[in-house]
């Protein structure tokens, strides 16, 4: 199974988690089950490259010049500053005659060199009279030119896999000529959102009835995570309906994920299924907003629980579904860059033992940037993330933050999403 060592450390933890644990937990056990499909590089924006990509060619293929102007040998240059231009080279075409000392020829950006010149002169910095280049004082050998095998050589590895493909990881790819690529297929993630009081928008709201939010949230959120996102809807709290619907789900897709219903609540189902049909991790994770979060498996498939409140949903999915899927997908996944910046707020009663993650942004004040975060903290105020350019990370060991503190600030840019 992908994830027997995930299984067994399931098993070992027990109580409250820390964060550190969680994350350990995910990079330590997580396995890859996305299978490899050939991807067309026009479609592979997002995608994780499955192997290595090799460059079959040297990439330029051939020496060209850099600029339009004037190619030469500077040794040329030792005899006289003037010399006669013979040829004129154009982008595409291949030069037929050798260079000979004394000679220039007028070339255009991407031209092949001719033989027996190796400098090219800007053409804002020719003097040119009649068919004779001079060639001012100062030029070094070798300027405005681009070398074969400059940038890559024949066997020269262009992207590793693992590699989150972006626009600059694909350009590289294309100056190899590589049309096609081996790529981790999406994961198949479905998505369940739960209780009686949940309708979708759309629906006439009823006393005592909430908007599912949180599927749009996630939904939108997803995009960025290239995966299939499956809606399964949203389950009443029907303790049969969420032992059968998780158990059928288990069989026919890679992750399971649900906001709401992973509490102690007595028609909270979530928990008792995956205790009944799977393993479940330590769901008591010591982070605020994020709890309750649960973590385990059904056979091949791994769940995810996020918790109901609109922000903490949106927390943990930053914090655990996105390394999650890229253990899952075979990638690379590295932490996001915090940036410590100093706090544009106090907040004198810091709970201790566990880590805070604030919605904030960034202000300039008169002593340059600082970090702001909202006045009211509750995760269920989900107005402030349209405000929230990124997190802001207080550990467990912190008691207070005063104004001009340095605190750890996460922009959403980091997790790959769009503040």
């Amino acid at each position: 199974m992908p994830h027997k060592l995930f299984e067994q450390a399931c098993e070992q933890s027990k109580g409250l988690a820390t964060f550190d644990d969680v994350q350990n937990l995910l990079r330590d056990h997580i396995g890859v089950v996305a299978g490899v499909e050939t991807v067309d590089l026009k479609n592979a924006c997002g995608a994780i490259l499955a192997e290595d990509v090799i460059a079959p060619r040297n990439v330029p293929a051939f020496s060209n010049s850099a600029i339009d102007g004037y190619a030469f040998a500077s040794a040329s240059l030792e005899a006289s500053r003037k010399l006669e231009i013979t040829q004129e080279i154009f982008a595409g075409a291949v030069p037929t005659e050798t260079l000979e000392k004394g000679q220039a020829a007028r070339i255009y950006t991407g031209a092949v060199m001719p033989q027996g010149a190796d400098t090219c002169l800007m053409q804002e910095n020719a003097v040119v009279d009649g068919r004779v280049l001079n060639v001012p004082q100062g030029i070094k050998q070798g300027a405005n030119t681009r070398h074969a095998g400059e940038d890559l050589n024949v066997g020269d590895v262009v992207i590793s896999k693992g590699t989150r493909l972006g626009a600059a990881e694909l350009g590289a790819i294309a100056t190899t000529g590589i049309g096609t690529i081996q790529c981790r297929k999406r994961l198949k993630v479905a998505i369940i959102s739960t209780g009686d009081e949940v309708i979708r928008p759309g629906e006439d709201l009823e006393p005592g009835q909430i908007y599912d939010s949180n599927f749009h949230l996630l939904n939108g959120l997803a995009q960025s995570s290239y995966i299939i996102l499956d809606d399964i809807g949203v389950l009443v709290d029907d303790e049969q309906l969420i032992f059968s619907t998780i158990e059928r789900l288990s069989q026919s897709h890679d992750v399971i994920l649900s906001t709401g219903g992973a509490s102690v609540g007595d028609k909270d189902f979530i928990i008792a299924a995956m205790e009944a049909l799977g393993i479940l991790h330590s769901w008591k994770i010591a982070i605020k907003p994020g709890r309750p979060l649960a973590i385990g498996q059904i056979g091949e498939a791994i769940f995810l629980g996020l918790p109901g409140n609109p922000v903490a949903a949106f927390n943990t999915w930053l914090l655990f579904a996105i390394p999650m899927f890229a253990y899952l997908q075979g990638a690379n996944w590295v932490p996001p860059q915090r940036y410590p910046i100093p706090a544009g707020f106090s907040m004198p009663n810091k709970k201790t033992g566990r880590r805070e993650f604030l919605r904030g942004w960034i202000e300039n004040s008169d002593n340059g940037p600082v970090a702001c975060k909202f006045e009211r903290d509750g995760s269920g105020l989900i107005s402030g993330l349209t405000r929230s350019s990124g997190l802001i990370e207080l550990a467990e060991n912190v008691s207070e933050v005063k104004q001009g503190t340095l605190v750890n600030f996460i922009p959403f840019s980091e997790f790959g999403i769009a503040s």
